[in-house]
């Protein structure tokens, strides 16, 4: 595989997640399901077969 077609298949992966957490996000705020100012979020990245566990942690300011 080709470093860009390799660049590319991590970009098409990467905006799914961005794209499909944003509406999970989204839906679960419109349901009322949180209170307060902030929702505190956490996102896990691991890869099957590696040693791979990257966790990002960040807040959300709601409407």
């Amino acid at each position: 595989m080709s470093e860009d077609a390799f660049n590319m298949s991590i970009r098409k992966f990467l905006k799914e997640v961005g794209v499909t957490s944003q509406r999970e996000i989204e839906e679960t705020v419109r349901k009322g399901q949180v209170g307060g100012k902030t929702l505190k979020v956490r996102m896990t990245l691991t890869a099957e077969g590696t040693g791979l566990n990257h966790v990002v942690d960040g807040e959300i300011e709601l409407p």
